[in-house]
């Protein structure tokens, strides 16, 4: 950015409240890599389960292998997008800057509505690992609690979040590893390769997409925090590809893992698929089923709390920016966290958990996450072109041949989405809807302009 525009960045924070608009910058790689991992894990202990109903083991295999290829080459593509561009508006301050005002309100929007439906989702997984291990226990009563404590915790203060999400991540892999090496005596291949193998056809293969998605779902959202990063530019993408190795493992270790040892059956509708397979070969009441059961509520509570974290990055910045009601952006004196970004949109995931329909959210999440990465693709894409000597710490390898078989992926993703989850998208349509009445009405009105928008970049290169 120019020196011409940093004397716009003292009216920028002027306008949203000088100090009390800006985030602090303490983290490092080790917590990028939490948070990445930490948001998504819960994909490896709830969710994905989903997709033996939908298609089949080996149906929600193969739909594995093209979104794992996605997701790879996304990171690769994003990491470009995240080190040139490190604002806490992500997806959002991409599109702007490449497509101008609209396509940024409709990115963010798109990552909100996967980072608002993802949350109730796995609360109420966390309902059902506690009910589970305490009947007593209501499991919508457990969902709402979970809710409660971790915005608490959120805006207790960045650096207490991102230590937090360390510790609950590496406990959810410690779990996982535990997990395999329990399973791995008792995996039978002929339970994974049981007739039909592909009970829906290749229909069901389309519909086993969202769920395998799931395995990978909001890892972008490590993005939301490079304002708060040390040194963006260089860590970011060491913190985004050590995070996607390690899921990419993960992803296929508990799916082939799992399939292996349980009949599928009793676990494609079910929150706690790990525990319930253990059950198969140790029974019920058995000391690792119990144990995996309790740390599996830390796989759950890492990507609680993580998506939590993103939600509330990114609707500040959007309140920043002047897409979504100005104080959204008010940032706590002490705890240097958007208070109103919190608890506003916990309110509207709180009431998504009540639904207690776990299936309908993940599928909405899914849908806004697809979108989100299209318009993402896009502006890279046009930001090379337009923009061709703007500084990149990161270049995605192989230009243009990585994103462009991310975006050709991502499009079959929507036809996935748009083929088998007709009921889901009727949800999704009118969240767009109104997203986008409101745009017109009002969100436009009060946006900043472009170039005070991104002289907060001037801060971070100093």
């Amino acid at each position: 950015m120019s020196n011409v525009e940093k004397p716009v960045i003292l009216s920028a924070q002027a306008n949203t409240g000088g100090e009390n608009s800006q985030l602090t910058r303490v983290l490092k790689p080790i917590h990028l890599w939490a948070l990445a991992v930490g948001l998504v894990i819960s994909g490896n202990y709830f969710g994905w389960s989903y997709g033996f109903g939908a298609g089949g083991v080996i149906g929600l295999a193969i739909a594995l292998i093209p979104v794992t290829i996605f997701y790879v080459t996304f990171i690769l593509s994003y990491s470009e997008l995240a080190t040139s561009i490190p604002h806490a508006g992500g997806p959002s301050a991409y599109a702007r800057r490449a497509l101008g005002k609209f396509w940024g309100y409709m990115s963010g929007i798109s990552c909100l509505i996967e980072f608002v439906f993802a949350p109730p989702a796995i609360a109420l997984a966390i309902g059902g690992y506690i009910h589970n291990i305490v009947p007593a226990i209501p499991a919508m009563t457990a969902t709402v609690f979970a809710f409660l404590v971790f915005i608490f915790i959120n805006y207790w203060g960045m650096k207490t979040s991102a230590t937090f999400e360390l510790i609950v991540t590496i406990v959810a892999l410690v779990g996982l590893v535990i997990y395999w090496g329990l399973a791995i005596p008792h995996f039978d291949m002929a339970k994974v390769m049981a007739e039909p193998v592909l009970p829906n056809g290749y229909n069901g293969i389309m519909a086993a997409v969202p769920f395998a998605i799931w395995f990978y779902l909001a890892i972008e959202g490590g993005a939301m925090s490079a304002e708060e990063m040390v040194n963006p530019q260089k860590d970011i993408s060491v913190g985004f590809l050590s995070g996607m190795g390690t899921l990419t493992v993960m992803a296929f270790a508990t799916l082939f893992l799992t399939a292996g040892i349980a009949d599928v059956a009793l676990i494609d509708a079910v929150d706690y698929p790990l525990p319930m397979a253990l059950s198969c070969v140790y029974g019920e009441s058995s000391f690792w089923v119990l144990a995996i059961n309790a740390i599996g509520l830390f796989g759950l509570v890492a990507s609680l709390h993580g998506i939590i974290l993103g939600y509330s990055r990114q609707a500040y910045a959007m309140a920043r920016t002047g897409y979504l009601p100005k104080f959204l952006a008010y940032v706590h004196p002490k705890h240097r966290t958007p208070v109103w970004a919190l608890l506003l949109p916990g309110l509207v995931c709180l009431g998504a958990a009540m639904t207690g329909l776990t299936n309908v959210v993940i599928t909405i999440s899914v849908f806004g996450s697809v979108i989100m990465y299209i318009i993402s693709l896009i502006s890279l894409f046009v930001l090379r072109s337009k923009e061709p000597e703007m500084k990149r710490p990161f270049k995605v390898p192989m230009f243009p041949l990585v994103p462009t078989i991310s975006l050709i992926i991502a499009v079959f993703c929507v036809v996935s989405l748009l083929v088998a989850s007709i009921d889901s998208l009727i949800w999704v349509a009118v969240a767009y809807v109104l997203a986008v009445a409101y745009y017109f009405i009002w969100g436009n009105k009060n946006i900043r302009p472009f170039e005070e928008e991104f002289g907060v970049l001037d801060e971070l290169d100093n």
